[in-house]
């Protein structure tokens, strides 16, 4: 099936050091029943089929001194380049701790497009000056270390593809979740009615589809407001300060 807004198939492809770890989990669920009705592509590319030496090096020691190897930047830049030629017009990611965080609103203009390109780093990082002779969006799924950008680019290429029109069967199915409208999805419940003596709420049950509503709604703002305040203060809810002492003593110092 082609994508709405370019015409043709929506593409991913994969620059990695370890091609057989892709379609990995893409190859169950949702999108591997959409990989297979041919929703969307996948192109796994070895990055070490651009080395130059007999040993297939991609990586050296890094200047200045320090521990571990560095992703060669001529290496990166000919795989990104021939990656470019075969799926023309995909926005290249790179997945890195140091990349901006991925959000929402970028997997929606991602999955909108003609597919994404994404560069699976490993070692100490990629040489910095790829990022200045290419354009390659540096892109972190959270304020953690992996061991590499596989499974980070299988987030991305997961929470991409679930967008693509026939994924996810109807349209509606997403609409709600977590981050949508920027707040956390409320509580989801469904039977038994009573379990280990928690039921549901009772509005859930009222059949009143106005209440239903406005509890959700309720809900996935208190919820937002408690776990997320980031999220909270970005929505337009007020500020979320910590107890009053805590807040003194941070004024103090």
């Amino acid at each position: 099936m082609t994508n709405e807004v370019t015409g043709s198939m929506w593409s991913a492809a994969v620059l990695t050091l370890y091609p057989e770890m892709f379609p990995g989990t893409l190859g169950q669920s949702l999108a591997g029943r959409a990989l297979a009705d041919g929703l969307w592509s996948l192109d796994a590319i070895q990055i070490r089929g651009f080395a130059t030496d007999r040993h297939r090096s991609v990586d050296d020691t890094p200047a200045g001194g320090g521990a571990g190897m560095v992703m060669r930047a001529d290496i990166l830049a000919a795989a990104v380049d021939a990656a470019a030629a075969r799926h023309p017009g995909n926005p290249v990611l790179a997945m890195t701790p140091r990349g901006r965080p991925l959000t929402q609103s970028r997997v929606h203009e991602l999955a909108a497009g003609p597919g994404v390109t994404i560069l699976c780093g490993r070692f100490e990082g990629m040489d910095e000056r790829l990022f200045e002779a290419r354009a390659v969006e540096p892109v972190s799924i959270g304020d953690y270390v992996l061991s590499g950008g596989e499974v980070a680019a299988q987030v991305v290429l997961d929470a991409c593809i679930r967008l693509i029109p026939g994924v996810m069967g109807a349209a509606s199915s997403g609409e709600e979740e977590s981050f949508e409208a920027g707040l956390l999805e409320y509580p989801q419940y469904t039977r038994p009615p009573l379990w280990e003596g928690r039921a549901i709420p009772e509005v859930l049950r009222s059949g009143d589809h106005a209440k239903i509503a406005a509890w959700r709604k309720q809900r996935a703002e208190d919820d937002t407001r408690l776990r997320r305040p980031d999220l909270w203060e970005r929505h337009g809810g007020a500020p979320v300060h910590p107890p009053s002492g805590a807040q003194a003593k941070e004024e103090d110092e």
